[in-house]
């Protein structure tokens, strides 16, 4: 299957004869996940209503202002995010009391009628975890993979041409290592996103790997973790790619998942992207 344009918030094109409801939409990808729907899960609607009918949908990472409006200039009112719209794990909007940016990022939604989704413990659950799965085609590892797997032996190369193919298949700007760059590299801990400090370092001590591959950490737990145990002789390198840039392989690839599920409506990615820059 072709893999579908990202980034792009032009071109949907909606079949008037096929009609979804956001519960709609819901059900269809729900339906494929092992256990769900979750009764306790923080993967509820944050915007809009079940019963509002789609015009197009966009997956993300981040429901960011930038790809609300983006989504809205492209007739799109459903945004399927993977992690919070509004800076805290459950989307407690009174998180931060009196937050100005929180009331003007709802106004921005109701504005444009546009209901999100957050797709994360769900996606997750999915056989093979979707956001893992996407990471590891943008990569060309699937080869490598064994479902259920955070370890893959891949052919042995340098900590140095590993970032720079993490950094050239996976179109990140710049990440930050702790290593030795002449270091080879076979067993890859891959863990994108933010799984913290115990199971990031639970999975160097059990598994081994010589490179554990995140989207972010503590510094001051696994970051300190794998320097003293390079210091200590052991054979470990560390790569943090960046929590949205890790796991938006998985974002995208749920748009070639669901596109045939739903004929006649159009799905397509917009990345967040990362919000820092490097001055």
């Amino acid at each position: 299957m072709a893999m579908p344009r990202t980034g792009e918030a032009a071109g949907f094109k909606k079949n008037k004869a096929t009609e979804y409801t956001v519960q709609d939409v819901m059900d269809i990808i729900l339906k494929e996940i092992p256990g769900a729907p979750f009764k306790q899960t923080v993967d509820t609607l944050k915007s809009g209503t079940a019963s509002q009918k789609v015009t197009g949908v966009v997956t993300t990472m981040f429901a960011t202002v930038k790809v609300i409006e983006e989504a809205a200039k492209a007739n799109a009112n459903f945004i399927i995010a993977h992690e919070p719209t509004f800076y805290n794990h459950t989307d407690d909007v009174n998180w931060v009391l009196g937050s100005d940016t929180v009331k003007q990022k709802q106004e921005l939604l109701q504005k444009h009628g546009i209901a999100v989704w957050r797709f994360h413990d769900q996606w997750h659950a999915h056989t093979p975890d979707g956001i893992l799965y996407g990471v590891l085609k943008k990569t060309g590892w699937v080869q490598y993979y064994t479902p259920g797997e955070h370890v893959i032996e891949i052919p042995a190369t340098s900590l140095k041409d590993l970032v720079k193919h993490l950094k050239s298949s996976m179109g990140i700007e710049h990440v930050r290592v702790i290593g030795d760059a002449a270091q080879i590299c076979k067993r890859i801990g891959l863990m994108p996103g933010a799984a913290g400090g115990q199971m990031q370092m639970g999975l160097v001590e059990k598994q081994h790997p010589d490179v554990l591959i995140v989207g972010e950490v503590h510094e001051w737990e696994t970051g300190e973790y794998v320097r003293d145990s390079m210091l200590l002789g052991k054979k470990i390198s560390l790569i943090v790619l960046g929590h949205g840039v890790s796991e938006e392989p998985g974002m995208e690839w749920l748009v070639e998942w669901l596109q045939p599920k739903v004929p006649g409506l159009a799905v397509t990615h917009i990345a967040s992207n990362n919000p820092f820059v490097f001055m």
